[in-house]
């Protein structure tokens, strides 16, 4: 079975930070696509960044660029959210997903709330809540 476990949540002021793990199981993060999304109340599901396996290259949404960096731990087996100047306005839960090589859609679990939308990737993790207060 391959999951895909998130922490690091948390409330924070306006200005603070906080650093989200994205752990993995059942196949390793350096044959994948690490993205992370975030899902706000009255919201559709918005793409925070990817990290691309073939290249390492990074990608980020607009309202992130700047303040927030992703990498990955291969040795851990785990993805990283660093926010940094966190915002009212990034307050959502964050979830993140794997898009792996060679991974049949056979195998993927249930839908996601966010599969919809961004359907390439194969597991979503739970989700952990990001509250920011100005």
């Amino acid at each position: 079975e391959v999951t895909v476990v998130e922490s690091g949540g948390g409330s924070v002021q306006a200005g603070g930070s906080l650093r989200l793990t994205c752990t993995a199981s059942g196949f390793a993060v350096e044959d994948s696509d690490m993205g992370w999304y975030r899902l706000a109340p009255g919201n559709e599901c918005e793409w925070v960044s990817t990290l691309m396996d073939k290249d390492g290259r990074l990608y980020y949404a607009d309202s992130v660029k700047g303040r927030f960096t992703a990498s990955q731990d291969n040795g851990r087996n785990a993805g990283y959210l660093q926010m940094n100047n966190l915002k009212p306005e990034d307050t959502a839960v964050y979830y993140c997903a794997a898009d792996i090589r060679n991974f049949p859609p056979s195998r993927r679990g249930p839908p996601h709330p966010c599969s919809r939308s961004f359907s390439a990737m194969d597991v979503w993790g739970q989700g952990t809540l990001v509250t920011v207060s100005s």
